[in-house]
């Protein structure tokens, strides 16, 4: 399966969740697409098929494949504690979202671009692996040569987000990754327990 580069609006409209951020055209038609529409009567989805959407929404809000995925659910079910919340944890952690996070690119397909470019370094190191997982103390920057890209320079002044987790120095352009965020640091809408529930069976 290729990486979706479809319309945004209507994947935000099949889950009913503006998964990629503000969207007019959601607002407009927040129910989900199809040639009937808002009148279109729809069966009662079975439990399986809610835990499966829930893993294809958080898939499609992080821009993750599914063999990625399913490896990350691997990851942090071998690991102590509560898996669901590791699970996003990790996903979090990945460079490309850490990149997004810290407000260097506009949005996540955006920051891919950017690490896959090769204008993000890691511990001072260019790194063009946007799945790259993070450790707490990484420090993840801007490559000299790429900051005065318009498309990042005019991110870093209508920066707004701040998460504790991350510490970001606007004169060196240099972030650091300081310790996996706790899930009510986490805004996205996504009930991982239904994920854990989904690859349990």
């Amino acid at each position: 399966m290729a990486r979706y580069i479809g319309p945004k609006t209507k994947i935000a409209r099949k889950f009913k969740d503006p998964i990629y951020g503000p969207d007019k055209n959601f607002e407009k038609k927040n129910y989900p697409p199809g040639q009937h529409g808002a009148n279109k009567r729809r069966a009662k989805q079975s439990e399986y098929g809610v835990q499966l959407q829930e893993k294809q929404k958080a898939k499609y809000t992080y821009g993750i494949l599914e063999k990625q995925f399913k490896n990350t659910f691997k990851l942090a079910s071998s690991k102590k504690g509560i898996t669901g919340q590791i699970l996003l944890q990790l996903i979090e952690s990945r460079l490309d979202n850490v990149v997004y996070r810290l407000g260097i690119a506009p949005t996540r397909s955006a920051a891919r671009q950017l690490v896959i470019h090769r204008h993000i370094t890691v511990n001072g190191k260019v790194l063009n692996v946007p799945s790259c997982l993070l450790k707490p103390g990484d420090i993840v920057g801007v490559r000299e040569k790429s900051k005065s890209l318009e498309v990042i320079s005019d991110c870093l002044i209508s920066k707004i987000n701040q998460f504790n987790w991350l510490e970001w120095d606007a004169v060196t352009f240099i972030g650091k990754f300081v310790t996996y965020p706790e899930r009510e640091n986490i805004p996205e809408n996504i009930k991982e327990q239904l994920i854990v529930e989904l690859y349990s069976k």
